[in-house]
């Protein structure tokens, strides 16, 4: 399903990327110029190393369980529940088993 096939629709965000041995996969559902929504799916054990954006990102787990670490400080989580990544902190994720997650960066 394309993004814009998405508008209107109801859908399960964990039906829309499918996980893939030892990789990271993503799609992204929107992207404007104020911000994007992404759909990723990782394979346990995979991670995005610690980095820094000027922005806010919220981390939505839609399935399976990962760490974020903010700060340096790790949170857990798993399917439903969220974390706001403030903008300007170093931050990292990691799959702590298979998981997906939804990311919305909103920029202005």
């Amino acid at each position: 399903m394309k993004p814009a096939d998405l508008r209107g629709r109801v859908v399960s965000p964990a039906t829309l990327v499918d996980y893939q041995d030892g990789a990271v996969v993503s799609k992204t559902l929107l992207k404007e110029s104020k911000g994007t929504i992404t759909i990723f799916s990782f394979d346990q054990g995979q991670e995005f190393s610690e980095h820094t954006v000027p922005h806010d990102a919220l981390v939505h787990v839609i399935d399976g369980e990962a760490e974020i670490t903010i700060s340096g400080k790790p949170h857990r989580l798993k399917q439903d529940q969220m974390i706001l990544m403030p903008g300007g902190q170093p931050h990292a994720v990691k799959a702590t088993s298979r998981f997906k997650m939804v990311l919305t960066m909103i920029r202005a």
